[in-house]
């Protein structure tokens, strides 16, 4: 498997600026480069974000048709597969050096608790699709995040998930299995607690969708880390920052305590 350091976001999102930089000073339209290439026009601008690699002949034919003389390719040759997309790279950097990291989930297993298998399945299921060597560098790159969760001095990990997070069988109900069995082990952990949002809430705090909340170092600091369809952003000032966390606090007191989802996730895992 690729250990994850063989790539560099950096890397792609120099690309990226490269290829833009070619690509309107040639006057040409994400749309126009993407017909010659094969490529959609949100493929375009995804590359161009160095949020993906140029694959088969696009690098080749973009520097021809945007006149490059050969910088896209000479540049081309950094970009490998890190498994850390860039624009995630800023919120790394924060999580790593988090003294606090909360994490509201409502379809997925954060990536903090997935397993080997699990983390395979959830890159698998990618659209657009990734190449393996892509899927093989994510899930390094994923795994490789976890050892924060043992660092000292010991950062306060919270997750509250929705049970639909833990029943979907991402992989088949062997991999679900297995991973569930690894959040109760994590789990154990004197610095995390793990609380489960039953499905019969009538009114819920967290109808806006997932986010993450990160206590910076000392906690002198708040920053909320928000991903979606739409984009990926950071919030960090009032009042944004103390309505997330607000919303946060409420979630907690309307999941299970962690005793009890404890037991719920040991009930999941026996009925699969």
């Amino acid at each position: 498997m690729n250990n994850g350091n063989n790539g560099s976001p950096g890397a792609a999102k120099a690309f990226g600026r490269l290829l833009r930089f070619y690509r309107e000073r040639a006057k040409v339209s994400q749309e126009l480069l993407g017909k010659e290439t094969g490529y959609s026009k949100s493929q375009v601008a995804m590359i161009e974000r160095g949020e993906r690699r140029a694959k088969g002949r696009f690098v080749e034919i973009a520097d021809g048709m945007l006149s490059a003389q050969g910088a896209l390719l000479e540049v081309a040759e950094e970009v490998t597969a890190s498994g850390v997309a860039a624009w995630f790279e800023d919120y790394l950097v924060e999580e790593l050096k988090a003294a606090g990291i909360h994490k509201y989930e409502n379809h997925l297993i954060p990536g903090l608790l997935q397993n080997e298998d699990y983390a395979h399945a959830a890159f698998v299921s990618e659209r657009p699709p990734l190449d393996e060597e892509e899927i093989e560098a994510g899930v390094a790159a994923r795994l490789a995040r976890q050892p924060l969760l043992f660092r000292r001095p010991a950062p306060l990990v919270t997750f509250v998930l929705e049970k639909a997070a833990l029943t979907k069988p991402l992989g088949g109900k062997g991999v679900l299995r297995k991973n569930l069995l690894h959040i109760l082990e994590v789990g154990q952990l004197p610095n995390v607690e793990i609380q489960v949002m039953p499905e019969d809430r009538e009114t819920h705090a967290g109808l806006s969708g997932p986010f993450t909340l990160l206590e910076t170092e000392e906690r002198r600091s708040q920053l909320v880390y928000v991903e979606g369809q739409g984009g990926r952003y950071f919030l960090s000032e009032q009042p944004d920052v103390g309505d997330a966390f607000a919303r946060y606090s409420t979630l907690r007191a309307q999941a299970l305590t962690p005793e009890d989802s404890v037991r719920l996730i040991e009930q999941v895992e026996r009925e699969l």
